[in-house]
């Protein structure tokens, strides 16, 4: 069978056990006062505010129980088992609403059978005689262990009621925490991924400033190069130009075959020497 329709069984049954346990306790309070049950047991265990307190809880899980059938019929497997689940809970709604105009009327015949009950034992007590006087020392034993039994009972359904409210109050601070607790599990995870990507980009940095100082020492010595080579081409053509001068200075004063026979003599013929080696005309002229 279908899960649904199984949850469904199930519901009817709780429905049918709960409608039953109701009628009991309208049944019981129909009949609260009478006085052929004025001092039962029962009655002693059972108050008016009690019943009622019984019959609200039942009609509550009632009504909870149609609007749980009425969630469940839309998912039944075939079209037939949802009408007729759809068919059922209306008719609980309706089942519902009878019972709790049931249970008003109940509490209402109550109330006229205490008064029934209460006008009977004043004509009883007024009418003198041992038997009445029994009757009222029964009255008030009756109305002390009412009073007391009636505010136990209140007091357990406001201590009920707080434990409630304090199990929501643990369940909703309970959810917060799993909300807090995945929160932090998704920032942690978060944090170590950018953890490895701090890593990369400090090694990155590292590599970086590593590379800039290299650099700056490529950029360094090929100054360093650059100057040695500039100064040394710059004192070849200084001492190039001394020479020259030195040459012209020569030449005006007529000294220059004593001077540089060679170098005036390739000035004058542009043929050089057989005996002058090549190295030192190319020395001579640089």
């Amino acid at each position: 069978m279908d899960e649904v329709a199984l949850e469904v069984e199930t519901v009817k049954k709780e429905y049918k056990e709960t409608g039953k346990k109701l009628e009991q306790h309208i049944d019981s309070i129909r009949d609260y006062g009478k006085s052929g049950l004025g001092f039962s047991s029962e009655e002693q265990k059972s108050s008016l505010p009690r019943l009622n307190g019984l019959a609200q809880d039942c009609l509550n899980l009632l009504q909870s129980l149609q609007f749980r059938l009425d969630l469940l019929a839309p998912q039944m497997p075939s079209d037939d088992q949802v009408q007729d689940a759809q068919f059922l809970a209306d008719s609980w709604k309706d089942q519902i609403e009878s019972w709790r105009v049931a249970l008003r009327n109940a509490n209402l015949q109550a109330k006229t059978n205490m008064r029934k009950t209460a006008q009977e034992e004043r004509e009883l007590l007024l009418g003198g005689g041992g038997e009445s006087t029994i009757r009222r020392r029964n009255l008030q034993t009756k109305a002390g262990m009412t009073s007391a039994a009636e505010s136990i009972t209140e007091s357990l359904r406001r201590t009920r009621q707080l434990m409630v409210q304090e199990v929501e109050r643990s369940a909703s601070t309970l959810m917060t925490f799993e909300e807090s607790t995945g929160v932090l599990r998704k920032a942690e995870s978060e944090y170590k991924g950018h953890r490895s990507l701090l890593m990369q980009t400090r090694n990155l940095l590292s590599t970086m400033q590593r590379q800039e100082v290299l650099d700056r020492v490529i950029l360094v010595a090929g100054f360093l190069l650059f100057s040695l080579a500039a100064l040394y081409v710059v004192s070849k053509r200084i001492g190039l130009l001394k020479l020259q001068r030195k040459v012209m200075e020569a030449v005006k004063s007529g000294k220059v075959e004593k001077i540089v026979p060679n170098i005036v003599q390739v000035q004058q013929n542009g043929v050089p020497p057989l005996d002058v080696p090549l190295e030192q005309l190319v020395h001579d002229e640089l």
